[in-house]
């Protein structure tokens, strides 16, 4: 999603690049919930870090704390930075029925882009 989202909102600025710590299929409620902005992210695939150790980043940005604590090295020119969200798949395990689960994956999906609106000025107050 914040892949998405900062292409979106932010392409013109931000090269967005999205990897996990464990690559797996792209969630349908994901797809679902990024549908329901205008966005279609089903032909999104998930990528390893591995994928990108090649590409000098001026930033990386760490959105869950298992990815925080398993972030692969990068240059020292790199600046890491968390800014974490709660796991919408681990919310929507406890859900009563599909709307509930769907209802965790809004509020981060909503969560994700107001952080997204707030780049790049927010990092730039994050290296201060």
């Amino acid at each position: 999603m914040a892949e998405a989202w900062t292409k979106k909102l932010k392409g013109d600025v931000i090269d967005a690049y999205s990897a996990g710590t464990v690559p797996k299929e792209v969630d349908r409620r994901a797809i679902k919930a990024m549908a329901e902005e205008g966005i279609e992210i089903s032909a999104y695939r998930s990528k390893s870090t591995i994928e990108f150790m090649n590409i000098e980043f001026d930033y990386v940005i760490t959105l869950c704390d298992d990815a925080q604590q398993s972030c692969p090295f990068f240059p020292a020119k790199t600046r890491v930075l968390h800014h974490g969200f709660e796991d919408p798949p681990v919310l929507a395990v406890c859900a009563k029925n599909e709307e509930e689960a769907m209802a965790h994956y809004r509020r981060i999906r909503d969560e994700i882009r107001a952080f997204v609106e707030k780049l790049p000025d927010s990092l730039e107050k994050a290296d201060s």
